[in-house]
């Protein structure tokens, strides 16, 4: 249903006006396309940790890291054995937290595959890792039962 403007013609519809032989070829010619390959450009930020993120792990670590070493270091008598493990276990916690917040943009440990790569892990590594785990456990709790 047409309308009538104020000056008597009659008003079209909001779309573009007909071409007298119909569909019109708006994009570019042939000699004006390039012959070089695209290019495809990564429009998403790297993934990577930010300061925001690190902040909390590094500020944990340090402080359960000084929980640990000054017990340790200066036996504070019959409540340092507890401060001590509480060190460790805030420095442990931080230290799971990191390697998660890591995990999650895509690092991963040397020697272990990507996420999502389809390989799988080397026992060997599994295994190395574990053993370096429960060693600096058993050093440390043994350093802590001596407090006692």
């Amino acid at each position: 249903m047409d309308r009538l403007s104020s000056d008597g013609d009659s008003l079209s519809s909001d779309g573009p006006d007909e071409a007298p032989g119909g569909v019109t070829a708006d994009g570019p010619g042939l000699d004006e396309m390039s012959p070089e390959p695209e290019v495809e450009v990564e429009l998403r930020p790297q993934r990577r940790l930010r300061i925001w993120q690190l902040a909390p792990i590094v500020a944990l670590a340090a402080i359960g890291s000084l929980m640990f070493a000054f017990p340790l270091a200066f036996e504070f008598g019959d409540g340092g054995a507890v401060v001590a493990m509480l060190g460790l276990l805030i420095c442990s916690c931080a230290a799971g937290w990191g390697m998660m917040a890591a995990r999650r943009v895509g690092y991963t440990w040397p020697g272990l595959p990507p996420r999502g790569s389809g390989r799988r892990l080397n026992w060997r590594v599994v295994l190395a890792y574990a053993v370096m785990v429960a060693v600096v456990v058993v050093l440390a709790v043994w350093r802590v039962a001596r407090l006692r």
